[in-house]
């Protein structure tokens, strides 16, 4: 039987190995980016579930985790979109294994993070969409924007 819990700290393994799955069934980085990933991943959801800027929650069909998904409480500047606000919500790591898919655990999830937002009050939630996944959040009425990035390498350090 599928139950659904709330993510705690000691779920911070579990949610970096499915955060690692969605980047494997993306085909989104390298083996040693995602072991750095996975190295600085597990003991930062660690901290933000701690201290409630991350909450997730856990789908398991009896003792294997099979769904999970989470929101990060950002603090953000009042917006024209949101104008009374001062946090956003981001979504991210949501994962569902492959043999359980399309059954709908993606769609509760991500519903269980709106109605998170919608019980802390933040009006604004965005994420960045899988192509696979983007039908599933534009039915959640989730809308592209005009966001861009700038994203510069790390610099290369020398050998000591």
């Amino acid at each position: 039987m599928l139950e659904t819990r709330i993510a705690t700290v000691a779920d911070a393994a579990l949610i970096t190995a499915h955060r690692e799955a969605m980047f494997l069934a993306m085909d989104r980085g390298t083996e040693p980016v995602r072991a750095t990933i996975r190295r600085n991943h597990e003991p930062w959801v660690a901290r933000m579930i701690a201290a409630d800027k991350y909450v997730g929650w856990i789908t398991s069909d009896g003792d294997r985790p099979v769904a999970s998904a989470g929101m990060l409480i950002l603090d953000w500047p009042p917006t024209v979109m949101d104008p009374d606000e001062v946090h956003r919500g981001y979504l991210l790591n949501v994962f569902v294994e492959p043999e359980y898919r399309r059954r709908g655990l993606a769609r509760a999830l991500v519903e269980q993070c709106l109605a998170e937002a919608r019980r802390r009050r933040i009006g604004v939630v965005a994420l960045h969409a899988s192509d696979e996944a983007r039908p599933l959040y534009e039915s959640l009425s989730f809308t592209a924007t005009s966001e861009m990035y700038r994203v510069e390498p790390p610099p290369i350090q020398s050998p000591a």
